[in-house]
Order: structure tokens, then sequence, then C-alpha cells
């Protein structure tokens, strides 16, 4: 028997469904991804910390879940919402269903709402607050707890996904580079892709200092993907202002946005963010353009450096749907970012070329 579920948002607009996954309360920021596959990728990304997921498309989980395909060590995403789970699931590869993944995990979501219309009113009116509960609490109580939780403005959230120890992923023979990751909330795809490449890489906590990081003496350093406003973490930006033209450096996402705070720029909030695996991007240099995806509601703004600044950086790719920065190259130090996932690859190839640009800028 289905148990029922609500989702409220901050606005009031509430839609009644059923329980998915565990029966609890959840809070976090309500944004949809436009992915028809990579659930479980979505769910397991720490860059989803402090949100609940809507998938717009509309049957999900029917190829169930496995252990190979988590980005991380667990399910970071604060609420799962879908329009149907299926019960069951058909794969090779599969070793669980989604229910089930979501109840050991302790994630609260509901499935049996209108989707379609979750997403038209978060599109209109923009990424806001929301809860899903499955315990019977009433709306009015329900929304007094909801305004009482805090906005994802000016919130830390790396501090709660980065490793606290330095470590290796994968061990590789006579690596051709050394590369330092720091861990804002880093993929594992990330690891897969610079390893296949010849790097050993050492994924090092958020909070950790250039001195600390150059006492590696890397070949490289990436700056990985992650939740939160980059603005608000401060020490990161200290840390790549130290390492610019010290070791080459490549950004990816949060990476991206912390790589522009730190050249000077401002960021800024967008209103529903991108999220997805079908964005198209252009590269301003040959004029080509990427299919992407992408996972962020903050965007860096080109207009905010100064002229000084603006001389030594470059944008090199730019998002075809609203014309936000979605690369950036600097012309006096070897460091570049995109806004997009390369490691994810939807294209499935398109945006592979950047790991290869580091390897080559390393060399």
């Amino acid at each position: 028997m289905k148990k029922p579920a609500v989702l409220l948002l901050e606005d009031g607009w509430y839609l009644e469904g059923d329980v998915l996954g565990a029966t609890g309360e959840a809070f976090g920021e309500v944004v949809f991804n436009t992915s028809m596959t990579g659930y479980q990728e979505i769910l397991t990304d720490p860059s989803y910390r402090g949100q609940m997921i809507t998938m717009t498309y509309p049957h999900i989980g029917n190829y169930g879940v496995n252990a190979d395909d988590t980005e991380s060590s667990g399910i970071w995403a604060a609420g799962f919402i879908v329009k149907e789970a299926s019960s069951l699931y058909s794969n090779h590869r599969a070793t669980g269903g989604l229910d089930p993944y979501l109840k050991e995990n302790g994630i609260v979501g509901i499935q049996g709402i209108d989707t379609r219309a979750l997403t038209k009113h978060i599109r209109l009116e923009g990424a806001m607050k929301g809860a899903i509960s499955s315990s019977g609490t009433d709306i009015d109580t329900l929304k007094e707890r909801l305004l009482r939780y805090p906005s994802i403005i000016g919130l830390d959230l790396v501090r709660e996904v980065t490793t606290d120890i330095s470590y290796t992923l994968y061990e590789i023979d006579d690596p051709i580079f050394n590369v330092v990751l720091m861990d804002y909330g880093a993929k594992h795809n990330i690891v897969r892709e610079l390893t296949e490449r010849g790097c050993r890489v050492l994924i090092m906590p958020a909070s950790t200092g250039a001195k600390e990081i150059l006492k590696q003496k890397p070949d490289g350093v990436m700056l990985s993907n992650g939740p939160g406003d980059p603005a608000a973490v401060t020490y990161a930006i200290e840390t790549i202002k130290d390492l610019l033209g010290k070791v080459p450096v490549f950004g990816i996402c949060l990476g991206h946005q912390l790589l522009g705070l730190a050249l000077g720029g401002k960021t800024f909030k967008l209103k529903f963010g991108h999220r997805g695996a079908n964005h198209p991007v252009m590269n301003l240099k040959d004029r080509t353009v990427e299919i992407t995806s992408q996972n962020h509601g903050f965007a860096v703004d080109a207009e905010s450096f100064d002229r000084k600044q603006a001389r030594n950086i470059e944008v090199t790719h730019v998002n075809l749907n609203d014309k936000t920065v979605e690369g950036l190259r600097c012309k006096d130090v070897p460091a570049f970012s995109v806004q997009y996932h390369p490691e994810a690859s939807p294209g499935p190839h398109d945006s592979k070329y950047l790991f290869d640009a580091f390897i080559e800028m390393m060399s």
C-alpha cells in the first residue's frame, strides 16, 4: 500500500504524492535535472549537497542501481522527486532497485506528482527552498520549519563534503604526472579520467593551503566540482590565488567559479541553474558546439573583472541557452577552467579534449 507524501515550496505551493525511499522529512533547495538517465550518478554527486532533485524525465529507476556507478562514497542529495519510480528493474549490471537504495541511505523522496508542473513553477519563480514530508506533518507546521531552514546563498557546503585526509583513489605504476585534486566535492570520474592519462592523483582536503599542496611537488592542480555558494568558500579562493603562476591549474564547475573569484571576478546566483546532460556550449576558439553535462546554480560574471584583470583573462566557452560564461583561460599564467563536467561524457566525447589540454599544459 502506498503511503502519502507532500512536497511544499517556500512560497506556499505544494503537491501531494506518494512516499519514495525513506519515511520522514527532508529540507533543501528544490532544483530540476533534465537528464533521461544517470540518476545514480546524480544522487551520489556531492555537488547536490543541500538540494532536492526533481527528475524531469517521467520514468526513473528502470535499470536499477549498482556499486560501479557511484560518483562518491554515498548519496548527497537532500531529497529525490520523480513522476514515477519503477518498482521493477532490468539490467545485467544491476544489484538492486532505486526505492530500496534510497531507503538504505535514509533519503526521503516523493513520487506520483506532476513533475512538469513543478519544473515550470521553478522556471517561472526560480529555485527555492522546499520540504518533503511523509510523516503526517500538517502543511502549516511544515512551512514554519521550512522558513527556518537556511538559504543556499552564502552557505559553505564544501566543508560538509570534502575529505578529512589526503588519499589516492587509484594507484598506478610509473605515473607520468603527479596531480593534486582539491576535493570540494570531487567525483570519482575526474580521478578516472586523469588516471587513464597516466596521472597519479592525490586527493586533498578543501582547506589545504598552497604551501602544503606545493610540498607534494605536483605537476598540476585540479579544482573539483562541489556544492553551495562559491563566494562563501573564502579559504579555497585564497589558496588558488597563491597557486596561480606556480603550477598549472584546471578547474571544473565549482572549481571554475573559485578560479574566477581568485582572479578578481564575482559570481551570481542563476534563477534556476543548469542541471542536465544536454546543455549546448560553444567553444569560442573554433566555434564548435559541445553537448555538456551541467550541475550548478551559480555563474561567473564576465563583466565583473576590472580592465587590468580582463586583459589577462579570456572567456573561452559560452552557454548557448543564456550566454553565461562556461569557460575561462588565463593569458599570463597556466590556468583554465570550465563550468560544465567534461568527465561526465554526455556527448559522449565532446569535452574529453579538456583533460588532454591539462596534460599538455603540465608537459
